[in-house]
């Protein structure tokens, strides 16, 4: 995977419990992990070549910090998953110019947002 100037290369979060995190992570949004011996789960991109991000056990969790935005083509569904994985939705879906979106919380507190067009 070829890192691109001036983009954004990877988000790290907070994730004091590894193993809820990448069981939360991988039940609400698919994400496969690579593993670095319980000392950290580094975010696997899309097709499995590199990664896009980490979970870092040494981390503080929450609110206020960067806001991490993924995007759904079925915000609903997406919300459903969520909440199904031990998420809290901390803002329901609005909409706003472009489209809709909702914020959730992880198991651990950080605060993420979903987005869709439609």
């Amino acid at each position: 995977m070829a890192q691109t100037h001036h983009t954004i290369d990877y988000i790290e979060l907070a994730a004091p419990d590894l193993g809820a995190a990448r069981d939360f992570y991988s039940a609400a949004f698919g994400w496969e992990f690579n593993d670095y011996g319980g000392e950290y789960a580094g975010i696997r991109a899309p097709g499995g070549e590199g990664e896009v991000g980490g979970l870092n056990p040494e981390g503080q969790p929450g609110p206020g910090g960067a806001l991490v935005l993924l995007y759904s083509d079925d915000l609903d569904s997406t919300v459903t998953r969520v909440r199904e994985a031990g998420g809290t939705i901390a803002r329901e879906p609005y909409e706003f110019p472009g489209g809709r979106r909702f914020y959730f919380r992880d198991p651990a507190g950080n605060e993420l947002g979903v987005w869709s067009t439609a």
